[in-house]
């Protein structure tokens, strides 16, 4: 009888714990830059998950990959997380969107933010996305011309501005095209100043010198990205203004940026990740967009370049750093 008992709990022991086995969902998470540098937004995203009822080891496992700033690197990552058979693919931005695109036409693939993803043909519309991908788009053609204002605030004299992008990173030409739209009704003249890799920036700062530019701009662009310490060095040296396109550029020595609440985009993604493993597809969850968007602005690096950010803007400000 206690043999029969002890053969009774051990099947249902197996049972329970198969059972179990069979709830742990598999994520896959790809980003260009690297982890430290996603921090905030790697947190949000699993906060959010948290927030969904969801543990990492018990119910759900995440596997990372990162480029580490090297996008010709995201093809290869991006079929490594295929093999691995991950439920969803989450992607950290447009770069990483576009090989994980092309390394699968089945597995759900989650846009935690994109420049433009009708533009780079990633969805048939943001209403009714079509395929396999779907997430949070950050096109906002409002944003440019505030960014505008806001540069034209704490430099009043702007009249040229220096445009730094990388003119194939997905969403670039529509955030030109409206950034222009937007120099043009505050009669400002603005130069592309194309930064294909790193190499390229010191290049870029030489040539926006030259040309007697007021101030820059920074496009949404991973190579950049990677690159943030050095770019804010180069702004210093070269005492010129700079609104980013995300705030992890001020925190580290960039002088401004006004942007969409990144985080709050990643821990939105988890939502998107719930609704696909409980079920829904892709192609009917419709793109969403920011509802949060914040001013960050760095006193030091305004200091060091020798500018006085009026108080009408300070006051605006989502966060200043002194």
């Amino acid at each position: 009888m206690k043999f029969a008992f002890a053969g009774c709990a051990l099947f249902f022991f197996a049972f329970f714990s198969n059972a179990d086995a069979q709830q742990l969902r598999k994520v896959g998470f790809l980003g260009a830059a690297d982890v430290s540098a996603n921090a905030a937004r790697v947190e949000g995203f699993r906060q959010g998950l948290r927030d969904l009822g969801y543990v990492e080891g018990k119910n759900i496992s995440i596997e990372y990959r990162w480029a580490e700033g090297k996008p010709e690197r995201l093809a290869a990552l991006a079929t490594e997380l295929v093999r691995l058979k991950v439920d969803v693919l989450v992607t950290a931005g447009p770069s990483a969107t576009r090989p994980a695109k092309e390394a699968t036409k089945t597995i759900p693939i989650i846009m935690a933010q994109d420049n433009d993803p009708v533009g780079s043909g990633f969805v048939a519309s943001l209403a009714r996305p079509g395929g396999n991908i779907t997430g949070l788009s950050v096109l906002f053609p409002e944003m440019s011309g505030k960014r505008l204002e806001l540069v034209k605030d704490v430099v009043p004299k702007l009249s040229r501005m220096a445009v730094l992008g990388t003119a194939d990173q997905p969403g670039t030409a529509q955030t030109l095209k409206e950034t222009e739209v937007a120099a043009r009704n505050h009669g400002v003249e603005i130069h592309l100043l194309e930064v294909k890799n790193p190499k390229t920036l010191e290049e870029a700062f030489q040539t926006a010198r030259k040309s007697h530019a007021d101030a820059g701009l920074v496009l949404s662009s991973a190579v950049i990205f990677s690159q943030r310490p050095q770019i804010a060095s180069l702004a210093a040296h070269n005492r010129l203004p700079i609104m980013f396109p995300q705030s992890e550029y001020v925190e580290d020595g960039g002088l401004m940026s006004y942007a969409p609440n990144y985080p709050d985009l990643f821990r939105r993604a988890a939502v998107y990740v719930d609704k696909i493993l409980k079920g829904a597809k892709p192609a009917d969850l419709p793109v969403e967009q920011p509802t949060k968007f914040e001013l960050v602005i760095n006193l030091r690096t305004a200091k060091q370049i020798g500018l006085t950010i009026p108080p009408n803007v300070l006051a605006r400000a989502d966060k200043v750093i002194k």
